[in-house]
């Protein structure tokens, strides 16, 4: 048993090297999935607006009011946020990991 412990301890597994050019990839995923979500959310919500905002004035409401003046202008500035939001964060995770797997090699 004993020996099974010491070449478990033994066998170190180096963490891996943090890759830089997965940052964009992951930035471009989140930014791109935040931005549909943003969309379908103002939609939704600038639908409803243009629903209630009709009946009170008893006319029809114009749903194309909904996409260009709501949603979209919604999603792109959502859009903007989370690019520099993802960005910061993934340099500042990519920083930390790079920083982490020196501090474990040089303790080996």
């Amino acid at each position: 048993m004993a020996a099974l412990e010491y070449v478990l301890m033994s066998s170190h597994v180096s963490p891996a090297q943090p890759r830089w050019y997965l940052i964009p990839v992951r930035v471009l995923l989140v930014t791109f999935l935040l931005t549909l979500l943003s969309f379908a959310v103002s939609l939704l919500l600038g639908i409803l607006g243009t629903v209630i905002a009709g009946r009170l004035r008893n006319v029809h409401p114009n749903m194309t009011f909904a996409y260009r003046h709501v949603a979209l202008p919604t999603a792109a500035v959502i859009a903007g946020i989370v690019l520099i939001g993802a960005t910061i964060m993934e340099i500042r995770n990519y920083r930390q990991a790079k920083a982490l797997t020196g501090i474990a090699r040089a303790s080996r």
